[in-house]
Order: structure tokens, then sequence, then C-alpha cells
């Protein structure tokens, strides 16, 4: 399979905090949507199991995206609320804040 430029991931929102987090992605910032577009990302989408959610997005150059997302004021401000929704952390200063899914099959 050739290189992917797409990326996912799954959190566990914890179960008090499942309206709140929903609430907050049907009506993000307007600025975090764009230090996203800045940052690279594109075709990102977020799927709701329950209290289980699935990420996926496309990038060029996820180290660069994250890099710029981890010095974003308004996307720390952002990630320092749900941060605290997640079973994890949002925090990109952190090492790893985000383990990539293995892409293993692919329909063009």
């Amino acid at each position: 399979m050739k290189n992917s430029h797409k990326f996912a991931w799954t959190w566990t929102v914890k179960k008090e905090y499942v309206d709140e987090y929903v609430k907050m992605h049907l009506n993000p910032w307007p600025e975090v949507l764009e230090e996203h577009r800045k940052a690279g990302i594109k075709n990102y989408s977020i799927f709701q199991n329950g209290n289980q959610f699935f990420y996926c997005f496309e990038c060029d150059d996820v180290n660069a995206a994250f890099d710029y997302i981890a010095k974003s004021e308004f996307c720390n401000k952002w990630n320092a609320i749900t941060s605290k929704m997640v079973e994890g952390s949002f925090d990109f200063n952190r090492e790893e804040p985000i383990k990539p899914l293995r892409e293993i099959f692919y329909l063009e």
C-alpha cells in the first residue's frame, strides 16, 4: 500500500461529559477551525459510537501540523477544555498525545 496521508485515532469520552463534548463539536470555535486549516489538516471528521469517538483527517505533514497546533493559543484553550473530558489528553505539547491507528486497507 502506498504511503497514506490519512490519519485516524479513537478517544473515549468520560460518560459525564459526552453531551458537552458533542455540543462543543457541533458548534466549534471558528478560530480553532481556521488554525487546523492553517496547519494543513483537511477532510477532518469525527464519528460517535456512545462515548467512543473516532477521528480521521488528511494531512501532508502531520508532524508540522501538530507542531503548529501545539503553538496555537486558540487550540490550546480548546484542548485544555476537551482534555478534561477524555481518557487521555489533547495536549499537543505532550509527547505523542494522539496515537494514530495503522491503516491496513484503502479502496481508491
